[in-house]
């Protein structure tokens, strides 16, 4: 008979838990699209387009949450996700769609280059059959067009 009484007061306690509003996202935006030109341990120097996406339900406080993608030079997509804490930015995307995906991970510095853009400091590692391979690229937002 406890258990039963106990139920309802269990399940109120959890629903008034999940109720519970997190903090207004009140980050810095770093939404946009970057021309990034970087050097990579194996491939060399190289240039792509990078996109983030505030994804704003999921994002609260300082704490950031982002859709990230990568479009390389040869039309290439790289879909993955960007997670802020202030002026840090960590950066996953998958380096192919396989089960057994590969993933590359970074972490950036970001820096505020005029009253409405961006620009971010990469270092990366991408692990492989090989040993994986690392880099760094300087990213840059792009103006805004109309």
């Amino acid at each position: 008979m406890k258990r039963l009484c106990l139920l309802p007061l269990a399940l109120f306690s959890a629903s008034v838990l999940a109720n519970e509003a997190l903090p207004a996202f009140a980050g810095p935006n770093f939404s946009g699209v970057y021309s990034c030109k970087g050097t990579n341990n194996k491939v060399g120097d190289y240039e792509v387009l990078a996109t983030l996406k505030l994804n704003r339900p999921n994002s609260h406080g300082n704490f950031g949450v982002y859709d990230f993608s990568t479009e390389t030079e040869n039309a290439l997509v790289y879909k993955g996700q960007a997670i802020s804490n202030g002026y840090k930015l960590a950066l996953t995307f998958n380096l192919s769609d396989t089960r057994n995906a590969e993933y590359s991970t970074g972490i950036a510095d970001v820096k505020r280059i005029s009253s409405t853009r961006w620009a971010y400091t990469n270092n990366y590692y991408e692990p492989d059959e090989n040993g994986g391979d690392y880099g760094q690229e300087y990213c840059l937002m792009q103006f805004l067009l109309g």
